[in-house]
Order: structure tokens, then sequence, then C-alpha cells
């Protein structure tokens, strides 16, 4: 059985209904695999180039030396030879949703300044005048 990237590759139709870019994206899991795809993201193809976010320079790195076998991969999974050269970009580390938390009242009236310099310098003065 065929893959569909490679189908949707080779028919004329393709070039009007999905971009080159868009199968190159869709085809970087397929081709590196869960492990490496879990770590990078294929964010974009910029003429011939693709370009890959990783999540660090050791990421970067390791990626480099494997390149010309993910061209070779990406390109059988593909069917035909879109991508010729990859780029791997350390990516901006992105915050995972979180819930908020709610604090507990405080009594303290040095938490009701909102700069949160001046609050840090009036705690630290009163300290030094208590102590």
């Amino acid at each position: 059985m065929e893959r569909a990237g490679r189908v949707l590759g080779k028919l004329k139709l393709a070039k009007n209904a999905v971009s080159d870019e868009e199968l190159a994206r869709s085809a970087w899991p397929a081709a590196v695999g869960k492990k490496i795809a879990l770590r990078t993201t294929a964010v974009g193809l910029v003429r011939t180039r693709l370009v890959v976010e990783v999540e660090d320079i050791v990421w970067q790195r390791q990626l480099w030396t494997l390149r010309a076998q993910i061209l070779q991969r990406v390109e059988q999974v593909l069917g035909r030879k879109i991508v010729e050269e990859i780029e791997f970009k350390v990516g901006v580390p992105r915050m995972k949703p979180a819930r908020a938390e709610v604090l507990a009242p405080s009594n303290d009236e040095a938490d009701l300044i909102l700069d949160p310099v001046f609050r840090v310098n009036y705690k630290a003065a009163r300290k030094r005048a208590n102590s």
C-alpha cells in the first residue's frame, strides 16, 4: 500500500490542492520517526529548504549529522524531491498551559504594593529596621 503523501505528490491536481510546503511538513514525522518528531517541528519550506525547529543546540547538532539520511527518507516518504536542504533552528521554548492558583489573602500591607521591586525593597528595609 502506498502512502497518501506519495500519491498526492504524484497527482497533477495535488499541486493546486496541497502545497509543497504542506506536503513537506506533513511528511516530517513519518520521515524521522516518533522520537525525533516529538522533539522537532517542521515549520516551513523556503524554496527547497525545509526549516525545522529543534528543542536545543544538542538536538540541532545531532540532527545536522543525520541530515543526508533524513533528506533521503523525506524524499522516500514524499515520492519526489521537494526538499533539497534542511535547516535546523533552535526553537523558542514555549510555555505549556498551566492552571492559575489562587493565593491565600495576606495581612501584610507590603503585598498591596503593586510594583514588585518596590515591594521587595520595602520588605527588606522593614526587616532591617526591625532587627
